[in-house]
């Protein structure tokens, strides 16, 4: 899974799903420089992983994405961020001061 999001083009089509439902081709159009080949083995890759889904509408592929998909890498970043919360308070207390010696 994380191979499948390292990539950049990848994670590009992953924020145009989180807006909502998306044709092939209005993702293709979301990668300008990319093929709708190209495109396809993207959102192959991702439904792989279990990332999106695909379901037919006649001609068209609808993509969606599958929020459970996410949970793999939401519980690894969670492991850091209490690291981030960590930093960012400590950085919130220096600005703070730096700021409150400058009045």
């Amino acid at each position: 899974m994380f191979e499948a999001v390292a990539e950049p083009s990848r994670r590009a089509l992953l924020d145009a799903l989180t807006g909502g439902e998306r044709t092939a081709g209005e993702l293709v159009a979301t990668l300008p420089g990319l093929t709708q080949p190209t495109v396809s083995r993207h959102l192959r890759v991702l439904r792989e992983v279990g990332l999106v889904e695909v379901r037919p509408d006649a001609q068209r592929r609808i993509y969606a994405l599958r929020a459970d998909g996410l949970v793999q890498i939401d519980e690894w970043i969670d492991r850091y961020r209490r690291y981030w919360t960590d930093h960012l308070d400590a950085l919130e207390r220096h600005l703070h001061a730096k700021h409150g010696s400058q009045k």
